[in-house]
């Protein structure tokens, strides 16, 4: 059931704030920061037991009034499959992150 994705925020929400923190922009760490978000979040969302194959994309931006456009497209049944995504910011970056739940 799709509402079993309704969650999904709060894990990426925690993933990030473990990763990143108040950390402040830096960089050389971003691949770093960006695989433990990814990481975490998968880790936590197969913790949960759901019958989900997921997929999990993390954005980092630096803060410097510049703009940033995404987009997604998926082929998928919209009755069981699902999506979320969380903006997570500091005062130096965004951070992106975006959860597809896929019915298993």
């Amino acid at each position: 059931d799709i509402s079993a994705l309704s969650g999904d925020a709060g894990v990426a929400n925690i993933s990030v704030d473990a990763a990143i923190g108040g950390s402040t922009y830096q960089h050389s760490r971003v691949n770093q920061w960006s695989s433990s978000v990814v990481e975490n979040c998968l880790g936590q969302l197969t913790k949960l037991g759901k019958p989900f194959k997921y997929i999990v994309t993390c954005i980092i931006m630096q803060k410097n009034g510049a703009g940033l456009q995404t987009a997604t497209s998926c082929f998928w049944d919209n009755t069981t499959d699902g999506s979320c995504t969380v903006r997570w910011e500091n005062k130096s970056m965004y951070c992106i992150v975006s959860v597809f739940g896929l019915a298993i």
